[in-house]
């Protein structure tokens, strides 16, 4: 028997809308349900980790998933909670898309063979032999335009217009269900509450087409406490591929968060038990500034999308950014993690041939740059053991030779723990 996955979800805080009798249909067997997830990117990004949960705690609860990717919705676009329509996708960078995104699936749903393994479809399979006349005769006669125009997606849209191809979505998605209600048994449609009118079409046309059994679920749309947007920094989207997020940005991501996003964050995005979320709630607020709850969601994340040796890394950097690492964590840093720290601090480009018998400290600070307004106040600052290269501590003696280089081409100099300057080696 399952065990009450709506339960798992309400106390999480994750249950926005529900329709009678789901909680009683998932508690009598075991059942499938399934979330569709837009492939208009080749990776997802945290906003979609909130989906990804709800299905990691259907399969938990004993529960069949799938994972629709849109193959063919993607080529429509889905209207809700947009202000105008978007470029539409060629065939070409939708298959590499949906490839991508499976694979992010796979890190946190369990496809192997049993009774309740995960499942990816992909809508296109079923879309790609249906005529227009046939999906207007077979599916648009069971739903009227009175029924689609009642639909927030579509009324938020009147006024500046919407396209056929957007108001024909909710069509487009509910016959996702109907497919998966009959070919898979799918009795429960999963999603963000934006999703609400597409999803309750589906179980009206399974109503109406077959007298099948299905409902609906939605989440919450993740907020952040100071009223922001979730899931959005200064450089845009934080995204699951480590090529558009490196994991020491997407660890810094959920480090960054604030004490009272952290208390909702750590029962969304984790699998932690009550107990112990109360625990480290506990233990948090009794030293707030160790950010207790900020660490634990950022490790089980990174960790979860990332891998243990990329937190480590990026626990690695996070160290470095707040003065506690060696020349040897620095020279460990990729480019990209190298400047996501330093983001911002000021540069000088040196040569190559400079490094041939090495460069003095006081060149360096001052003859080469402008990081020291003269030699005399490079002198006295080395005097006064405030200079550092590559995070450790250096004297008035001392050279810049090629071994000192980051990635071959950097050196990041220091003045106390605050003002860093990096030499770019060309």
């Amino acid at each position: 028997m399952p065990t009450n996955f709506i339960e798992e979800l309400r106390w999480r805080g994750m249950v926005h809308d529900i329709m009678p009798g789901t909680e009683e249909a998932l508690n009598k067997k075991v059942s499938s349900g399934y979330i569709g997830f837009d492939p208009t990117a080749d990776s997802l990004h945290v906003g979609h980790l909130v989906q990804i949960m709800t299905l990691v705690h259907f399969q938990r609860a004993g529960h069949k998933p799938f994972a629709l990717v849109g193959g063919a919705t993607g080529m429509v676009g889905d209207p809700s909670g947009k202000s105008k329509e978007r470029n539409l996708l060629d065939a070409d960078t939708l298959n590499h898309n949906v490839a991508s995104v499976k694979g992010q699936l796979e890190k946190f749903l369990d496809f192997s063979s049993g009774e309740n393994s995960a499942e990816m479809v992909n809508n296109y399979d079923w879309f790609k032999d249906l005529s227009f006349l046939d999906f207007i005769r077979d599916v648009g006669k069971h739903i009227s335009v009175n029924y689609m125009m009642s639909k927030d997606s579509v009324k938020s849209r009147l006024e500046t217009g919407m396209s056929f191809t957007e108001f024909s979505y909710q069509l487009v998605q509910g016959y996702d269900f109907y497919h998966l209600n009959l070919h898979k048994g799918c009795i429960v449609q999963l999603g963000g509450s934006d999703q609400w009118g597409n999803i309750v079409t589906g179980t009206e046309l399974i109503r109406r087409k077959s007298g099948g059994e299905a409902y609906a679920v939605t989440t919450p749309l993740i907020k952040k406490a100071d009223g922001t947007k979730f899931g959005k920094t200064e450089g845009g989207s934080v995204w699951l591929d480590p090529e558009k997020t490196s994991p020491y940005e997407f660890y810094q991501f959920w480090l960054n968060s604030s004490d009272a996003d952290s208390t909702n964050y750590i029962r969304i995005f984790t699998l932690k038990s009550k107990e112990e979320i109360e625990a480290l709630e506990k233990e948090h607020n009794e030293a707030p500034h160790l950010r207790i709850l900020q660490k634990a969601i950022a490790e089980d994340i990174t960790v979860r999308v990332h891998g243990a040796e990329a937190l480590q890394t990026a626990i690695t950097a996070s160290n470095i950014l707040f003065g506690k690492s060696t020349s040897d964590d620095l020279k460990a840093l990729s480019e990209k993690d190298f400047f996501a720290i330093f983001d911002g601090v000021p540069q000088a480009i040196v040569s190559k041939n400079d490094f041939g018998t090495g460069i003095s400290i006081v060149d360096a600070l001052a003859g080469l740059t402008n990081f020291m307004a003269s030699n005399g106040e490079a002198r006295r600052e080395l005097k006064g053991n405030a200079i550092s290269v590559n995070k450790e501590k250096v004297g008035e003696e001392f050279q810049l030779t090629q071994e000192h280089l980051i990635n071959g081409r950097y050196v990041l100099l220091g003045k106390g723990k605050k003002n860093n300057y990096i030499l770019v080696v060309e």
